[in-house]
């Protein structure tokens, strides 16, 4: 994953994006009908069940759009929620409120239902050593918020994007001419232009896990789209020498049995890319 300091350099872009997007030259309605030095108060209404994310980030909104504005939390990020729950109040300029209102929903609606359903994966997990991962199947531009949630739901975060982490692919594979000629080529690249990253592997049968073992500085082999039996055959043939990681079409009914296969992690794109938003709005009172 990306640094803590890259990590929130992505977040202040997406916020002074939404805002741009959303305001633009102005909030023409609350500047019609609202005095400017009208203040006002509004919460943060659950009306639906969950995991609730996004508070952090809802705060980061309040704050770009107005320093003055004040946030009273009384509910944190992956905490369990409930219909009728009130995760916080904010207090401040009315015209302010209403300017952040629809980035801080929109995130948090979306955050929340991702963790939601890390949490829902993770907990079908417990008691044996698999991890869920994300992948970068994300909603373009908003990356960071996605992964930040599935951190929050109890997953783990798998690389960022193209450029902290090397997966090599079957597509990479087959361009490059095999297995070892792409691992080989990888570790001379890096090692030419000094990057220190990661190499992960994809792997199509247990005979293509086999070649790259036979190739050192590989840090985890995915075993994509194999049969429970093989997965075990694979684990077993990996042993200590990396970690593992099972990926292709695992949803909630298959999730198990593939981690007791002895997988160290599984990863899935339904984490993010097939999720509903929970329901949650902002009401001034």
């Amino acid at each position: 994953m990306i640094s803590k300091e890259q990590f929130e350099n992505e977040l202040d872009l997406i916020i002074k994006n939404a805002i741009r997007e959303d305001i633009g030259d102005g909030d023409h309605t609350s500047l019609s009908c609202i005095p400017a030095d009208a203040t006002g108060k509004a919460k943060l209404l659950v009306k639906d069940e969950g995991i609730i994310a996004g508070v952090e980030f809802a705060k980061q909104v309040f704050k770009y759009v107005d320093t003055d504005l004040q946030v009273e939390t009384f509910i944190n990020d992956g905490d369990k929620v409930k219909y009728g729950d009130v995760v916080f109040y904010v207090a401040g300029k009315s015209q302010s409120i209403l300017m952040a209102e629809r980035l801080v929903l929109n995130a948090m609606q979306r955050m929340s239902a991702i963790a939601t359903k890390t949490a829902f994966f993770a907990g079908l997990l417990e008691g044996t050593k698999t991890k869920v991962l994300d992948t970068r199947k994300t909603t373009p531009g908003i990356r960071a918020l996605e992964k930040w949630a599935v951190k929050i739901g109890g997953g783990e975060n798998h690389r960022f994007a193209l450029y902290d982490m090397v997966m090599i692919k079957d597509n990479h594979i087959d361009f490059a001419g095999g297995i070892t000629a792409a691992i080989t080529k990888t570790k001379k690249y890096l090692a030419a232009n000094n990057i220190d990253i990661k190499i992960i592997v994809e792997a199509r049968s247990l005979e293509e896990i086999k070649e790259i073992l036979s190739v050192d500085g590989v840090y985890r082999i995915l075993i994509d789209n194999f049969n429970y039996e093989d997965t075990k055959k694979a684990v077993a043939l990996i042993g200590d020498t990396c970690l593992t990681e099972s990926s292709g079409g695992i949803n909630e009914d298959t999730i198990r049995k593939y981690a007791e296969c002895g997988v160290d992690f599984i990863s899935s794109g339904a984490l993010t890319h097939s999720v509903y938003n929970l329901d949650l709005s902002l009401k001034a009172i």
